[in-house]
């Protein structure tokens, strides 16, 4: 067994359509995810998870030219599609990632994958995701999402979850489930809570593209800390998609 990183991507959303394949500094915003992601020296693989449908052929053929690995699912039942692309690749843990994160950070994904590991748990996740929606503090951004499963707890949920929401929301019938699975997140030290740095409006995907004019090196990985640094120099960037209401959409999640 291996640990994998599985990304989610499907070219549709409701408030920026393709916005996987929406070049920043000529490349596919999946691209520089899929590069980030890679640079984590214990993760074994990375693999691109995506609908099987006619729309998300474009998204297939782009992985296939750019040398990524993509395994083709439901498009609906995206427990699905993520636990048969964690079976076919023999994946045990399983990272998850979702393909709006293009700031994902290296270092706090290894650093993940080590308490992970150290701990024992079925389920550790960066505290930025729904799971984490409801702290006061010790949050990391919104966009830097990343969940660690071992296998064993991810088939669980694939056998038994009924709730529509579990099977879009793929670690939902586990991290609500704490006392039957041993779950841990990754907290920060500075609360980061107020900062978003996901990609789901044109907002979102301007600042991102100043991020990387300014911070993109092919020879050095920038991390959170040159973020924060980039943002506290230059506080009118933050402007771009500041008006956005933070956690509204894990509202629907966070539901029982």
């Amino acid at each position: 067994m291996k640990t994998v990183a599985v990304i989610q991507a499907r070219m549709g959303s409701s408030r920026l359509p393709g916005k996987v394949l929406k070049p920043i500094l000529g490349r596919p915003m999946l691209g520089h995810i899929v590069e980030r992601v890679r640079s984590v020296p214990t993760i074994d693989e990375v693999v691109v998870a995506v609908p099987d449908d006619a729309p998300n052929e474009v998204l297939r053929q782009f992985c296939r030219q750019d040398g990524i690995k993509v395994f083709a699912g439901s498009e609906n039942d995206v427990l699905d599609r993520f636990y048969k692309t964690a079976l076919f690749h023999q994946a045990n843990p399983v990272l998850r990632i979702t393909a709006d994160c293009p700031l994902a950070d290296p270092e706090l994904i290894e650093q993940l994958i080590r308490d992970f590991r150290s701990g024992g748990y079925d389920y550790f996740a960066v505290a930025a995701g729904a799971d984490a929606g409801r702290l006061q503090s010790g949050r990391f951004p919104d966009g830097l999402d990343a969940e660690c499963v071992t296998f064993k707890a991810l088939e669980q949920a694939w056998r038994e979850a009924d709730d529509p929401r579990d099977r879009e929301h793929v670690t939902r019938f586990i991290w609500r489930q704490k006392e039957r699975f041993r779950c841990g997140q990754l907290y920060s030290k500075v609360d980061y809570g107020a900062l978003r740095l996901t990609v789901d409006h044109p907002g979102d995907f301007a600042l991102v593209e100043k991020i990387y004019d300014e911070l993109y090196d092919e020879n050095r990985t920038f991390l959170l800390a040159d973020v924060v640094e980039l943002l506290e120099r230059k506080s009118e960037l933050g402007k771009l998609n500041s008006h956005f209401n933070q956690g509204d959409h894990y509202k629907a999640v966070l539901e029982d």
